[in-house]
């Protein structure tokens, strides 16, 4: 009798599992992707014109509030990051980012996966061109706003 209660016991875990995975990918089904795809590279488009202007407070609304972000290493982007360090974390002129994948994992999880080409001045006042490549992880807030969450980004580029 206890075997045939644990056999049940087993059986019903296993049962209600399978119903977990069928509702997550039921809820999958029901994003309207394009429209999220839609709302990303606005995203994007906001934070690129609000690094070019400067626009500290649009981009920190553009962030969550517990947002990671990694730079890359190289010497080069160590210099920009010297020479604009009063800038905060992201101290260039001007971004423009090239995004080459874009997954909805969920109705508030993304990813992004893509090439920026990165523009500051120099301490001789000249414009230099960075590039990286980066994956980013997007959350969409309760306003549906979708905001960088984590970023890992490399000097050495993949085109």
């Amino acid at each position: 009798m206890r075997g045939s209660i644990i056999i049940i016991f087993i059986l019903v875990l296993f049962s209600c599992k399978e119903r977990s995975n069928e509702t997550e990918l039921g809820s999958l089904n029901t994003i309207d992707i394009e429209a999220e795809l839609t709302s990303i590279d606005k995203t994007r488009e906001i934070f690129m014109k609000a690094v070019k202007e400067s626009d500290g407070e649009t981009i920190g609304k553009m962030v969550t509030k517990d947002a990671v972000t990694i730079s890359p290493g190289s010497s080069d982007w160590s210099t920009m990051y010297e020479v604009s360090k009063n800038r905060g974390p992201f101290p260039y002129d001007s971004i423009i980012m090239f995004p080459k994948e874009t997954i909805i994992a969920s109705d508030t999880i993304a990813y992004d996966f893509g090439t920026s080409h990165v523009y500051y001045t120099n301490s001789e006042g000249t414009v230099v061109e960075l590039k990286d490549n980066f994956l980013a992880i997007l959350k969409k807030g309760d306003d549906g706003i979708w905001r960088l969450h984590r970023e890992v980004a490399s000097s050495n580029v993949i085109e």
